[in-house]
């Protein structure tokens, strides 16, 4: 899996915009539930693509947290993400399939978006 935490001003900004958007990419790749196994939440991804923006449920709160060697090196949460682009694609090459989810906090809500890392992660139970 790759993300991208992207941090954005419009780009003909000459000082500190006000416009900021933050937003996450995340690709991946599609698994196929096989041997008893769950089936991965692309599914449930997809389903949310497709929720209108009149509905409360457009809306979700999204933890992303980056371990490396025991150490936090990023945790970003964000509390009123919406699906910018939502793509699955499909080949007999690349075995399922891949995804690539687009995300964005909501205009009026960025001042909640948290930042963290540099600590000892912790192990979840």
């Amino acid at each position: 899996m790759d993300v991208k935490f992207l941090s954005e001003s419009p780009d003909d900004s000459n000082a500190r915009a006000t416009d900021l958007g933050i937003i996450l990419e995340i690709k991946g790749k599609i698994l196929a539930a096989a041997n008893g196994d769950a089936e991965d939440d692309t599914r449930k991804v997809a389903q949310w693509s497709l929720v209108p923006a009149e509905s409360s449920d457009a809306y979700r709160t999204v933890s992303l947290e980056v371990i490396s060697a025991g150490q936090m090196v990023r945790k970003i949460d964000m509390t009123n993400v919406f699906v910018v682009d939502y793509i699955e694609e499909y080949g007999n090459q690349a075995g399922t399939g891949t995804f690539s989810l687009k995300i964005k906090q909501k205009k009026e809500k960025v001042k909640e978006v948290a930042i963290e890392g540099g600590y000892q992660a912790t192990e979840e139970v």
